[in-house]
C-alpha cells in the first residue's frame, strides 16, 4: 500500500509510521520539517509542505494517489474541509484522527462504545474534532468520501510524562514535596503506549470493512489516578509521594491553562470497550504496561538532564493549591 501521513513525527504518528513501514507499506510523510525529539523514519519519503497551505502541498504533491491518507495534525473543520478538497479522488482511504474525548463527558454510562454519544460542553478542543467528525461523515454519506474515524484516548511514548505537571511534577516527587492530584485520585484512566495503539491503526488500514465507520483504539488496562502518580514516582525511585487531593474546578480556577482537559476528560473514570476494532485487527492486543511505560520514560529524561525542565510558574501554582488545601 502507499500511504500519506501529514504531519508523521509525533507522538502517535511516529509509531504508526514505524509500524506501516515493518509491514512493508510504502510511507510518504508531508510535514513543514524534521522534529528532534522524533526524527522521520529513514526508510519513509520525506515530502517539505505545509498542509495549511494547499497550494504548496499541491506542488508537492503533483498527481501523486495514495491508498491511504492519514492527517495526524487535522484539529479543526477548517483543516478536514481543505483535506477533503485536496484529496477527493486520490486516495482509497483518508483517516482522521478524532479523540475519545469527544465522547459524552460526564459518560452515562461504562465501558464506553463508538455508540456512545459525542458531547462535551467542557473543552474546545473536543467540540472541534465533534465538527470535524460531523462534516466527514456528511461527506461520505453525500458524496462517498472514503473516511475512516479513529478515537484514541490518551497515549503516550517515552517522550511524555501522563500527569498534569509533567516533569515538574517528577521534580517534587523526587524532591519529597507535595503533589497535586485532581478529585480524590479514584477516578479510572485509560494510558496506551503509541506502539500499542499502532498495531489496530495498522490493522484498519485499507479495509473496505473501516470505510464510513468509526473506531476506539486504546489498551484495556484503567489505572486509578493515585496509582498512576504512585507508578510514576516508582519509576523515578522517588519516596511514597505526598498526595494531595483537591477539587477539579478548584485547579481549574487557579490554573486556567489544566481547566479544559481536566474538566472535560481526565476528571471522569473512562474504560473503553476496543471489541469493534478487535473484530477487524483480530491480532490486536496491547503489550506494554503502563509501569513499564513509566519506566522507559523516566529512563528517557534521566538519559539527558536537559530535558529535565521544571515549570517555575507552574510548580508555585501547584504549592498555593496545596497550601490553601492544607488550611
Amino acid at each position: 500500500m502507499k500511504i500519506l501521513c501529514i504531519g508523521g513525527t509525533g507522538v502517535i504518528s511516529t509509531a504508526v509510521v514505524d509500524r506501516a513501514l515493518a509491514h512493508g507499506y510504502s510511507v510518504t510523510i508531508l510535514n513543514r520539517g524534521s522534529s528532534t525529539e522524533r526524527p522521520a523514519a529513514s526508510r519513509a519519503e520525506l515530502v517539505q509542505a505545509d498542509i495549511r497551505n494547499p497550494e504548496e502541498v499541491r506542488a508537492a504533491l503533483g498527481n501523486r494517489t495514495f491508498d491511504v491518507v492519514v492527517d495526524f495534525v487535522a484539529f479543526t473543520p477548517d483543516h478536514v474541509a481543505t483535506d477533503i478538497e485536496l484529496f477527493t479522488g486520490r486516495t482509497g482511504q483518508y483517516v482522521f484522527i478524532s479523540s475519545a474525548s469527544a465522547y459524552q463527558k460526564p459518560p452515562a454510562a461504562l465501558p464506553i462504545r463508538e455508540s456512545t454519544p459525542l458531547r462535551n460542553p467542557f473543552w474546545q478542543y473536543s467540540r472541534e474534532k465533534i465538527a470535524c467528525e460531523e462534516l466527514l461523515v456528511a461527506e461520505y454519506r453525500e458524496r462517498g468520501f472514503p473516511v475512516t474515524i479513529v478515537r484514541p484516548s490518551h497515549t503516550y511514548d517515552h517522550t511524555k510524562i501522563a500527569i498534569a505537571g509533567g516533569w515538574t511534577d517528577i521534580a517534587r516527587m523526587r524532591a519529597g514535596r507535595p503533589v497535586l492530584v485532581h478529585g480524590d485520585g479514584t477516578s479510572l484512566w485509560t494510558l496506551t503506549h503509541s506502539t500499542d495503539f499502532a498495531k489496530a491503526f495498522v490493522g484498519l488500514l485499507g479495509l473496505p470493512q473501516a470505510i464510513g465507520d468509526s473506531f476506539t483504539i486504546t489498551s484495556d488496562e484503567f489505572l486509578p489516578w493515585n496509582r498512576i502518580y504512585e507508578i510514576f514516582a516508582e519509576a523515578a525511585g522517588a519516596p511514597q509521594p505526598q498526595l494531595v487531593h483537591v477539587a477539579s474546578e478548584t485547579i481549574a480556577a487557579h490554573l486556567p491553562d489544566l481547566g479544559p482537559q481536566l474538566l472535560g476528560d481526565k476528571s471522569h473514570s473512562v474504560i473503553f470497550d476496543n471489541t469493534k476494532v478487535k473484530t477487524l485487527v483480530p491480532d490486536f492486543v496491547c503489550t506494554t504496561p503502563f509501569f513499564l511505560g513509566a519506566r522507559e520514560i523516566l529512563a528517557w529524561y534521566d538519559a539527558d538532564p536537559s530535558r529535565q525542565q521544571v515549570d517555575s510558574e507552574l510548580d508555585a501554582g501547584f504549592d498555593r493549591i496545596i497550601e490553601a488545601a492544607q488550611f
